[in-house]
């Protein structure tokens, strides 16, 4: 081989060891760009879990306000309910007691 040829390949080399150099340098563009990508992917994720536990409480909460109007109603039936029995019950006795009272006053 010749020096010229010598010469001719080197300068081939050279040329494709910069070409090489160039499509490195884009790869570890394209490599940094994958590894945000990745990174900003992972804090989304993180996001929508947090989000999700949050989503979850918060409906936990909502059941108890909107259960609690339908509690008060039944709370206020119940107490109704026992006054009006210890009205009824009261009612009862009083005329017991009277009929009571009135048979002690005829027979007595």
């Amino acid at each position: 081989m010749t020096e010229t040829e010598v010469a001719v390949r080197l300068e081939a080399h050279e040329h494709e060891i910069k070409s090489l150099k160039h499509r490195m340098e884009d790869q570890e563009e394209q490599s940094k760009s994958i590894q945000d990508l990745v990174l900003s992917v992972k804090e989304l994720a993180l996001n929508m879990q947090a989000m999700l536990k949050e989503q979850g409480s918060q409906g936990e909460r909502l059941a108890k306000l909107e259960a609690a109007p339908g509690e008060t109603w039944n709370n206020m039936k119940r107490t109704f309910a026992n006054r009006f029995i210890d009205i009824i019950a009261g009612a009862l006795a009083t005329g017991i007691i009277v009929m009571i009272i009135q048979n002690l006053k005829i027979g007595g």
